[in-house]
């Protein structure tokens, strides 16, 4: 039984439920009167509260009204509709439900036997959404497919994650062809590769998997090359280097650019270097055809990524990343202490996603998935994209009437994103964070005036 307070039995849970939903309905019926940045300074919390938790229990009724006399003016709002800062975090209702059967379950799904609907539907969500996407048939788990999709916390995550397991993979492979080497030696070696563009969490992927990275340069348009790719794979392979993974990016933080993969796939294969996508912010648009070509050039890839918390309806964390080879993750992180075994993990029927990832625990995320899924259906996300995309036009017109001086280059960069004029600089930028309306200021090849996302 779970310890309950004295004022909180199931009765009451049901009544403060019902006021909680009340609460969250209300909010979002009232967001637009709500000022978007909050008007507080660092520290304004702490002499608002006690300095140690209340001995006695408090009622329902006054931890709801600190909750809009202490944390709501301390909260930058996300779903405001004057709030262009960072990325449009995803939300709907269907998935605010299914976040609360998640908590109210409250499985902790780290193998199959911890929970064989957390996993198993986790998988089948994957299956659908990479349907959706149109992904190559390898990527998808099926029946007895050897890859999969799996939900991590974040894009930084599934960078990571990869990396990690081309490190794995690849030493183990120089070390099968010249067993004299140390780990420690082949490491030193090792090297990784990124856009110029790409977003910062790749570099701290490599920081923790101690690993070399290197920028490619893009070119004109914010997009790498594989001319770019293949002469630096040339010089450091010259210099005695092992280029083991190279992260191409589909639209990048600064500028919304796509790195030309049906050029870089191809280089990737023939040099046996793992190719990661991170199609974090932009991938939710390809579940729409018109979008899907920007995908082009997938099958040539390790393991994909996006994030539907972004803008596909279903609110943080989700972040999707497919493999082709599951192996490719087991053998990386695989590990079996006697009390996490259980009878069917070798059984090759089941799938143990604590082998998938950083931590052991995982919630029960798909649920969010699931009543998205279903409750919009693929037209109803269609649609919603569309409706999302609209701004692409909005933008293609700007760039043709030359407003846009050096954005004009990409024709993906108005697809996704809220482009500004270059003359807004720093100091406007700063100001205009402050006081309401939150944007956030990102910088391409030295120019600073454009508006960006994040992982």
């Amino acid at each position: 039984m779970l310890p309950t307070p004295v004022s909180m039995d199931t009765t009451e849970f049901r009544k403060r439920g019902k006021e909680m939903v009340d609460y969250i309905a209300d909010y979002f019926e009232q967001l637009d009167k709500r000022q978007v940045y909050p008007d507080v300074e660092p520290g304004y919390l702490r002499p608002l509260i006690p300095d140690s938790a209340p001995q006695e229990p408090e009622s329902f009724e006054d931890v709801l009204k600190d909750v809009e006399r202490i944390i709501m003016p301390g909260v930058t709002h996300w779903h405001s509709p004057y709030f262009f800062a960072y990325f449009p975090t995803a939300s709907s209702f269907p998935a605010l439900l299914a976040d609360i059967l998640s908590g109210g379950i409250g499985c902790i799904g780290f193998s199959w036997a911890a929970s064989p609907a957390c996993t198993e539907l986790e998988t089948v969500m994957l299956d659908w959404l990479g349907k959706m996407i149109n992904l190559p048939e390898e990527f998808l788990a099926g029946k007895d497919g050897e890859g999969g999709g799996v939900i991590q916390g974040s894009a930084s995550e599934a960078t990571l994650v990869t990396l990690l397991a081309a490190r794995t993979k690849t030493i183990r492979c120089v070390q099968s062809e010249n067993p004299e080497l140390t780990e420690a030696d082949i490491m030193s070696k090792l090297v990784a590769y990124a856009s110029d563009q790409a977003h910062s969490s790749v570099e701290r992927a490599g920081l923790i998997g101690g690993v070399k990275i290197k920028n490619i340069p893009s070119d004109d348009k914010f997009t790498v090359r594989g001319s770019a790719l293949k002469k630096v794979l040339h010089e450091d392979r010259a210099a005695g280097l092992i280029p083991f993974f190279f992260c191409a990016t589909l639209g990048t933080t600064p500028c919304c650019s796509f790195d030309r993969l049906l050029e870089l796939g191809p280089i990737c294969n023939k040099e046996n270097i793992w190719m990661h996508i991170d199609a974090a912010y932009a991938g939710s648009a390809f579940i729409c055809p018109e979008f899907r070509h920007l995908l082009n050039g997938v099958e040539f890839a390790d393991s994909f990524n996006f994030n539907p918390h972004k803008w596909l309806l279903v609110n943080f964390d989700c972040s999707a990343m497919w493999v082709k080879k599951r192996s490719d993750l087991t053998n990386a992180f695989k590990l079996d202490p006697l009390y996490l075994q259980h009878c069917h993990q070798e059984s090759g029927l089941v799938t143990d996603y604590r082998h998938w990832q950083i931590p052991l625990g995982r919630r029960f995320r798909s649920l969010k998935m699931w009543f998205v899924f279903r409750m919009y259906g693929v037209k109803g996300l269609q649609e919603y994209i569309r409706k999302v995309t609209f701004f692409y036009f909005m933008g293609k017109f700007v760039l043709e009437m030359g407003r846009e001086e050096g954005l004009n280059k990409n024709p993906h960069l108005c697809a996704f994103c809220i482009c500004t004029p270059a003359c807004i600089n720093k100091a406007c930028c700063t100001a205009q964070f402050m006081q309401g309306p939150a944007f956030h200021p990102m910088s391409y090849h030295g120019s600073y005036d454009h508006w960006g996302h994040s992982h």
